[in-house]
């Protein structure tokens, strides 16, 4: 089979200038997409053709879909040629060291047209959003398997001609639109290609669906263009959490404002501003017996993560909103007038049913055999529902309203003793070794995930737990911790753990 390079060079050959009399053919320019689904590629390629067909341009599309250990990953390729009377001859695919225009919506997708050969020093203008979607690799390392994104930046900037690059899906979330939109703005302001900004903007108009915020987004990433802008404006703070925000300013450690106005913002959206006052209320102790700040703001990071567990009120919540369907729609590029039907497939698991049911129901439901097996017979097969409906999307808005009887649900009850037990080591730990409270403050981590992940990480958490009451007072105590932690994230069997564990214990 030819590689991509052999293959793209057959079928364009009777573009390339091989005859004297084809010497002042006019050149084709060529633009290539890396996108992921949902992000908007397939639209973003429809207004690059669209914009040129509309201003005397002859131009072909194709796509190539793929897999990133993400979510499915596709390359748009278009060739645009200026009218003439000769025919032109496209190539369906992009030739390494021949693309003009590359276009990537992640930075790792970034890093791969790179590694692709598509983007060169010579000739490419190179525009990719700094953001990253992490792979199932990344993601599934117990520890921090994250690729350093500085690397990726400095192999990028080093490889194109003009490299533009901004956190382009920031922008998109800012002004209530997709990727696309911000990516196509960019792409005007390059001047990469010979229209002008309103006739970018008129494809949009043709599209018909969400053009209002398509042209705002547009408009945003059109002034990032080099960075000549911030990079996005910041989210303006609900108003109901002003008080919250100056509790923060006159009570907390400085050192720690960004991380608990974070916390404080995103336990608001879980659950509501008292629960976010009562994360405040938690870390009161660490505050007053930290005078640097580092210990409150680890313990306030992991703590906002451990009281924002998913659980399937989150989950409904999150499928719900209108921001997602409004999403979905511009994603799908459904037309004005047409339907659109979303589809969701739920297959809850015993567990993630007695964890939203009042605590001695759900505890009764996970002891009790015959419940249990009555449970798995119901729901073995999963339910399919229709979220666009009446019926399903009711569903769902009364699993969503649920959240406000969350805090009497058996998992809540059973996460939130877990919580109060390690927070209340930190301050007393603090006050004699500061350097084993922060690496207290750091077992966490080990929670995460869900299923059989999330089981192994709370077993490796009560694990370390137990070890320190026997190295408490020691003077490695510290480093035993950071130890017990990294073998427990270095591989998802606990092996690791258990060699550590008899490590230190001797």
């Amino acid at each position: 089979m030819p590689s991509l390079g052999s293959f793209s060079a057959v079928s364009r050959g009777g573009s390339r200038v091989s005859r004297p009399e084809m010497a002042t053919q006019p050149k084709a320019i060529t633009v290539a997409i890396l996108a992921m689904g949902g992000e908007g590629g397939g639209v973003l390629s429809d207004w690059i053709v669209d914009l040129a067909e509309s201003n005397g341009y002859t131009a072909q599309a194709t796509s190539v879909p793929g897999v990133a250990q993400r979510t499915g990953a596709t390359i748009y390729y278009i060739e645009l040629f200026p009218q003439s009377d000769r025919q032109s001859v496209l190539s369906l695919m992009p030739v390494p060291g021949e693309v003009d225009i590359v276009i990537a919506s992640e930075l790792m997708e970034a890093a791969r047209a790179v590694d692709r050969g598509l983007v060169t020093r010579d000739r490419t203008t190179f525009i990719a959003s700094t953001h990253r979607v992490y792979s199932m690799a990344e993601k599934t390392a117990m520890a921090d398997g994250r690729v350093d994104s500085s690397e990726l930046l400095k192999s990028c900037e080093s490889a194109a001609k003009k490299f533009v690059r901004d956190d382009f899906a920031r922008l998109a979330e800012a002004h209530r639109s997709v990727i696309s939109a911000v990516l196509f703005g960019a792409l005007a302001g390059t001047d990469a290609l010979p229209f002008e900004r309103g006739q970018f903007e008129e494809s949009i108009r043709k599209g018909g669906v969400g053009v209002e915020s398509s042209l705002k987004a547009f408009a945003a990433g059109y002034k990032s263009e080099g960075n000549r802008a911030p990079a996005a404006p910041k989210p303006e703070v609900p108003q109901k959490l002003d008080a919250l925000h100056s509790r923060i300013e006159a009570d907390f450690r400085p050192a720690a404002h960004t991380m608990l106005k974070l916390g404080v913002q995103r336990l608001a959206d879980y659950q509501d501003p008292a629960y976010a006052s009562e994360y405040l209320d938690l870390l009161g102790p660490t505050n007053q017996c930290d005078p640097k700040g580092d210990l409150l703001r680890e313990t306030a990071r992991y703590l906002a993560l451990w009281m924002s567990y998913e659980d399937a009120i989150r989950v409904a919540d999150l499928k719900i909103r209108p921001q997602r369907f409004e999403r979905i729609r511009l994603e799908s590029r459904v037309q004005s007038g047409q339907l659109l039907e979303i589809h969701e497939f739920l297959h809850p698991r015993l567990g993630e049913i007695a964890d939203i049911l009042p605590a001695g129901l759900g505890r009764w439901l996970l002891n009790t055999r015959w419940a249990g097996r009555l449970i798995g017979r119901l729901t073995r097969d999963g339910k399919k529902l229709r979220t666009t409906s009446i019926t399903g999307f009711m569903q769902l808005y009364i699993l969503a309203g649920m959240r406000r009887w969350r805090r009497g649900s058996y998992r809540f009850r059973e996460e939130h003793q877990k919580i109060r037990e390690w927070l209340d080591r930190i301050p007393s730990l603090a006050s004699r070794d500061y350097a084993l409270a922060l690496e207290v403050a750091e077992c966490p981590r080990l929670i995460k995930g869900y299923g059989d992940t999330h089981a192994l990480g709370s077993r490796n958490f009560e694990t370390v737990m137990k070890a320190l009451s026997t190295l408490n007072g020691k003077s490695d105590s510290a480093v035993a911790i950071r130890r017990l932690r990294e073998a427990a994230l270095a591989d998802d069997s606990g092996k690791r753990l258990s060699e550590a564990l008899r490590e230190v214990n001797a």
